[in-house]
């Protein structure tokens, strides 16, 4: 049961973790105010919307961006984003 409790603490922690240090997902208007930076494509089998946000909230994060904006996606069998990222 510890074990449960713990390997439970620890998913929960690193999800708050990163969510912290993520670049966050911004929308038309506040980019606007903003300085673009280029853009990023995931592209992924059988995942959700969700794991296709995570990767590029991670991939943009890597590029040194603090926000990012989808500007393509497509879903099917498999899933592809393109987000532009801005600082």
């Amino acid at each position: 049961m510890k074990n449960a409790i713990i390997i439970a603490s620890l998913g929960l922690a690193s999800v708050l973790s990163f969510g912290v240090s993520a670049a966050e997902q911004i929308s038309a208007e506040q980019a606007q105010s903003l300085q673009s930076m280029g853009t990023v494509s995931v592209s992924q089998v059988g995942s959700s919307p969700m794991d296709m946000n995570s990767a590029l909230s991670a991939k943009a994060e890597k590029e040194g961006a603090s926000g990012y904006r989808i500007i393509e996606a497509r879903s099917g069998n498999t899933w592809h984003a393109t987000a532009e990222l801005y600082k």
